[in-house]
């Protein structure tokens, strides 16, 4: 058996092309235990999602968190779970599409396509199915503003180690980061500046990033720094104060100790203290998914009017704007740079080649 992939049939005549890459965490297939169990085993067996002592962690996740989570998980799926199917699915699908017209329009020939880290469609599939179009050059971009890794890391892993696999290497770029980038920063600010016109503006912005475990940040990984300056320019873009908003953490998983503060004791709080109007945005996130839908927009609103406040607003991730996918044009642009995207006359070369014994 092959250590490697089976490369596209070659032929001179075929077009090279540059390829886009966006990742994305990844979805189960359905609101469903069924479903959720694979997906689960899955994401929870990533040792840079986990860092637990694998022996332990092996009987933790299967004997317990497998048995019990699936049924728990899925029915929060099934509270933001649209027609379309997962949100998450549905706005990386969207994003991909509307980004490769935007490129096109601004004369980049290049393909975009999407992969989840964590079921599908996988990232080998996606990679094999643009080296068989021809892909020779690859830019690879985590939809994570902010590094983590056990976000944008892992995906950049699972791209690695399909590339392992191939024989026939094609270039590769990757995006690590872009949580200060100007088109970001200004697509979240408009967001915030539409929210406060159509619905009044709130006594605090509340800025919920996904937490990760507290040791993290210890052990080198720069996202919380990365967290805080999003939470900064984009206060300072709005022009707030430092009383105005507050940059805190959600998602916490386990009993460690995770980044603080904690979204819900952010939350609680404020209502305690009679800030009787919120506005909650998730920055950390491309686009809307269970953690925004469902434990901020369902699970926050409930605690903060349970807990005193009166009027709690969730503002939507940037999904599909404008100034988003322009945003999105400008990072990938930028780090197309140098890439020669109009290939030379296809057959042309066909031609040389037989000339020089070759059959295709």
């Amino acid at each position: 058996m092959s250590r490697y992939l089976q490369e596209p049939e070659f032929s001179h005549s075929y077009t090279p092309k540059t390829g886009v890459l966006l990742l994305n965490l990844g979805t189960p297939e359905a609101p469903t235990a069924k479903a959720l169990r694979p997906y689960l085993k899955q994401f929870l067996s990533d040792p840079r999602v986990v860092e637990i002592p694998r022996a332990i962690w092996w009987l933790i996740l299967n004997g317990i968190i497998l048995n019990l989570r699936p049924k728990k998980s899925a029915e929060k799926y099934a509270s933001i779970w649209s027609k379309e199917g997962s949100p998450l699915m549905v706005h990386t699908r969207k994003q991909a599409s509307l980004l490769k017209g935007l490129l096109g329009m601004q004369g980049q020939q290049v393909m975009v396509e999407f992969a989840m880290r964590y079921g599908q469609p996988s990232v080998e599939s996606v990679i094999q199915k643009m080296r068989a179009a021809g892909m020779e050059r690859l830019l690879v971009l985590p939809l994570y503003p902010q590094y983590a890794a056990s976000s944008s890391g892992t995906a950049h892993d699972e791209v690695f180690r399909t590339l392992l696999k191939l024989r026939n290497l094609p270039e590769v770029r990757t995006i690590r980061h872009y949580h200060d980038h100007p088109g970001y920063i200004a697509a979240l600010a408009s967001s915030v500046r539409e929210h406060w016109q159509k619905n009044g503006r709130g006594d605090k912005l509340v800025m919920s990033f996904h937490g990760v475990p507290r040791y993290t940040l210890d052990k080198g990984d720069p996202y919380h720094c990365e967290c805080q300056k999003t939470g900064r320019l984009l206060a300072e873009a709005l022009q707030l104060s430092s009383d105005d908003y507050v940059v805190c953490f959600q998602s916490r998983f386990g009993k460690a100790e995770w980044l603080k503060p904690y979204t819900f004791d952010v939350l609680g709080s404020l209502a305690k203290q009679g800030v009787a109007k919120i506005d909650t945005i998730c920055p950390g996130f491309a686009g809307d998914c269970l953690e925004t839908l469902e434990e901020i927009a369902i699970e926050g609103r409930d605690l903060f009017l349970s807990s005193g406040g009166k009027e709690y607003r969730y503002i939507p991730c940037l999904n599909e704007r404008a100034d988003w996918i322009a945003a999105m044009a400008e990072l990938v642009t930028a780090n197309l740079g140098g890439w020669i995207t109009t290939p030379d006359d296809a057959n042309m070369r066909q031609l040389r080649a037989r000339a020089c014994g070759a059959k295709q």
